[in-house]
């Protein structure tokens, strides 16, 4: 039977090929030095994938074999967590990785509508990249990142408060090698060298740690508010009601005061429903 056919009937493919010895010798050293970081060995397995998908943009079979080989697993157990993680590439992707969160927030400020007309824009699909091998482009989840919403990230770097036109700006920038800056966080680099940071290796770009920064200042509001060191919010009314006062207006004259329904934690109630005295009478038991 021809190797056509066996593809075709979905036989197994033969073991990956190595990296080539100058590769193979560089890796080896990266990946005892993670190695070492950890009591257990198989805990290595996440940094190693990013250390191999830094070599190749993704992680191919060769990856998968050379941390298999190196942690002593097999394929299958390197394979079963490299497919569960979306950060792992599992294909050939571009220089930068732009994912628009599509994610609830973002979606209704606009997330959708920049994805959509990014797709356009690229001429890709979710998951597809650019024929200069310059962007891969996908729809990703929540990026903790709501109170920036809508959020774009390129290689994990934030690009906050975006809108249709922005986006589109920053891809052909991308695309044109032309400078780009993150909003927040430390300069840009490629994907590459993105995932060998992630692998637990210093950037070593000159002032990128320092550039680093933390959460913008939206997200730190309630952090301030639990320190009190900042005033509570002030309560809006839904729109087209008046703004609340202080107190509530007592009713006026002939007028029944509005009908509240307390909770049990506000108002506890005289009697539980399981007293023989309570108006409804006591709760049966099941079966009763």
């Amino acid at each position: 039977m021809s190797a056509t056919h066996d593809v075709a009937l979905g036989m197994p493919q033969l073991p990956a090929p190595d990296y080539p010895a100058e590769v193979r010798a560089r890796l080896e050293a990266d990946a005892r030095e993670v190695i070492a970081r950890y009591p257990d060995s198989r805990s290595a397995l996440l940094p190693l994938l990013h250390l191999v998908q830094s070599e190749e943009g993704h992680v191919s079979r060769t990856g998968v074999r050379f941390c298999a080989e190196v942690l002593e697993l097999t394929t299958a157990e390197v394979t079963a967590v490299a497919t569960f993680y979306t950060m792992y590439r599992r294909k050939p992707s571009g220089d930068y990785q732009v994912g628009v969160c599509t994610n609830t927030l973002c979606a209704v400020m606009g997330g959708d509508a920049i994805f959509e007309a990014l797709q356009q824009h690229l001429g890709v699909g979710n998951n597809e990249t650019t024929d200069d091998g310059k962007v891969t482009l996908e729809h990703i989840e929540c990026n903790a990142a709501c109170d920036f919403a809508p959020v774009v990230m390129v290689n994990w770097e934030f690009f906050d408060g975006q809108t249709v036109e922005s986006a589109k700006a920053l891809v052909d920038d991308l695309r044109a090698g032309r400078a780009v800056r993150p909003t927040r966080g430390a300069p840009l680099c490629t994907y590459k060298e993105t995932a060998r940071i992630l692998a637990g290796f210093p950037d070593e770009r000159p002032g990128a740690v320092a550039a680093s920064g933390g959460a913008g200042p939206a997200s730190l509001v309630g952090l301030k508010l639990a320190k009190g060191e900042a005033a509570p919010g002030r309560i809006v009314s839904p729109r087209g009601e008046s703004e609340p006062s202080d107190a509530p207006t007592p009713p006026g004259p002939g007028q029944q005061p509005p009908e509240t329904h307390p909770s049990s934690h506000d108002a506890p109630q005289p009697t539980a429903a399981s007293d023989p005295s309570h108006p409804a009478g006591p709760a049966a038991e099941e079966g009763e």
